[in-house]
């Protein structure tokens, strides 16, 4: 297990605005993937565990060894913690082979040992035929699992990720997902793993990090961070919600409904635990929830009159954004037989919304 609680403050300067990393957690063996935009603090907190970067105030523990402790003036050197570290550039030594990399990792090893080691790394991550290649000479899949690798091959306590997929295409992305997911069941050790992108949360991450500004929003299993964002800010991170600012006008605990008004429509909902009447809050509702129809002669139950701005083409499907700033996602399918629609309508959930 790792426990990481650290303050690290910037101040501001000429040319750019103050920043402090303040975050407290554990991790125990498994992925734990760490979240969040640009800026917000995530490597920061990976090059503070490693001990390329010195924190103001804090401890950080790796199972029963202080890797650092602010108080007790305890520092420990990137190379006397035993971190793996698998950059986003791969960091490979350019001027040597596959095969020098690894040994130049583990020179600190025995030599049979060392020579055993690194036998045993290039065959476990499918390099032995590129061994006596240099990085510049294989591809970029190649290339991050010989960083795995090497990250691997001195046996650390925590494996530290930055971005790992980072300009791998489709299939090659799904590779390293099968090797994360044999290194975290054969070597059981903490792996902390650094994205921007919410499919690998859910392909790889036992629990989710959400950082924004140097500070954990929120956390858990991704699936429920998900499903039930802490609040507006974590939704807005997350970029898959409608938030649509409304009124409530009506609440019923003991039919679990509510009536809620947005803009001059009036619609139902589920009852919203904890509001009042006349609160204006915001209404979290995925694109996919809503459904967008033609406006007929009979118009839909819970729907409101919508105009369309822009189509986006997805993989399976289109995203409409529509005035007002409702955007649906809708199967091609169907969209295609209703792409000539002039006035839409679009259909609101009465369950499973809820409001921040």
């Amino acid at each position: 297990m790792i426990s990481v609680r650290i303050r690290k403050r910037y101040p501001p300067a000429r040319e750019s605005a103050g920043f402090v990393l303040d975050v407290e957690f554990q991790s125990i063996a498994g992925i734990t993937v760490l979240f969040g935009p640009s800026g917000s603090g995530k490597t920061l907190t990976l090059d503070s565990i490693a001990g390329f970067v010195r924190p103001d105030e804090g401890r950080i523990l790796l199972e029963d060894s202080i890797l650092f402790d602010g108080a007790a003036k305890i520092h420990l050197p990137p190379q006397a913690r035993r971190c793996g570290y698998v950059f986003q550039n791969y960091a490979l030594f350019p001027h040597m082979t596959i095969r020098e990399n690894l040994a130049f990792a583990a020179d600190r090893i025995p030599r049979l040992e060392r020579h055993r080691r690194v036998n045993e790394m290039l065959e476990r991550f499918r390099l032995t035929e590129f061994a006596g290649r240099r990085p510049h000479e294989v591809s970029g899949g190649q290339k991050q699992r010989c960083s795995i690798a090497r990250a691997l091959i001195v046996e650390p306590r925590v494996l530290l990720l930055d971005e790992p997929a980072t300009g791998l295409d489709a299939p090659l992305r799904q590779e390293l997902y099968s090797i994360l997911r044999q290194v975290r069941q054969e070597f059981k050790i903490p792996i902390l793993m650094v994205t921007h992108d919410l499919d690998e949360c859910f392909a790889l991450g036992d629990e989710m990090l959400i950082l924004r500004m140097g500070k954990i929003v929120q956390s858990g299993l991704p699936a429920r961070v998900v499903e039930q964002p802490a609040n507006a800010d974590v939704a807005k991170l997350l970029g898959i919600y409608n938030l649509l600012p409304v009124e409530i006008r009506a609440l019923d605990p003991g039919r679990n409904s509510s009536r809620y008004r947005y803009g001059n429509h009036e619609l139902a909902g589920p009852y919203f635990p904890g509001r009042l009447l006349g609160d204006r809050v915001l209404l979290c509702v995925r694109p996919d929830q809503l459904r967008a129809v033609a406006r007929e002669d009979v118009r839909p139950m819970n729907a409101i009159p919508a105009r369309l701005m822009r189509v986006e083409e997805r993989h399976s499907s289109v995203r409409l954004e529509f005035s007002d700033n409702v955007t649906v996602d809708m199967p091609r399918e169907e969209f295609e037989r209703q792409k000539h629609t002039k006035e839409w309508m679009i259909q609101f959930p009465i369950s499973g919304v809820r409001v921040l």
